[in-house]
């Protein structure tokens, strides 16, 4: 298992899990980071923080630092 702060433009994973302080849980679920929704690394910002994320065809840019509450595993082609 790794974290969605792991992964490189162009990588697609699937969500496992979302972890956190439950302020931070709440705001990433509604967001549309719930658990079995495919997500796509589109952009890496120049000095790698923040990263952007297509899901739900849309593009939402998280830090590093919140991305590690989200457990993702690739998914099989």
């Amino acid at each position: 298992m790794i974290t969605l702060d792991k992964i490189r433009v162009n990588d697609k994973v699937i969500i496992e899990h979302v972890g956190g302080e439950l302020s931070l849980k709440r705001r990433l679920l509604d967001l549309g980071f719930v658990p079995g929704e495919i997500i796509e690394c589109v952009l890496i910002s120049p000095f790698h923080d923040p990263k952007a994320y297509l899901i739900h065809s849309n593009v939402i840019a998280l830090r590093n630092m919140d991305a590690r509450n989200i457990e993702v595993y690739y998914e099989r082609d």
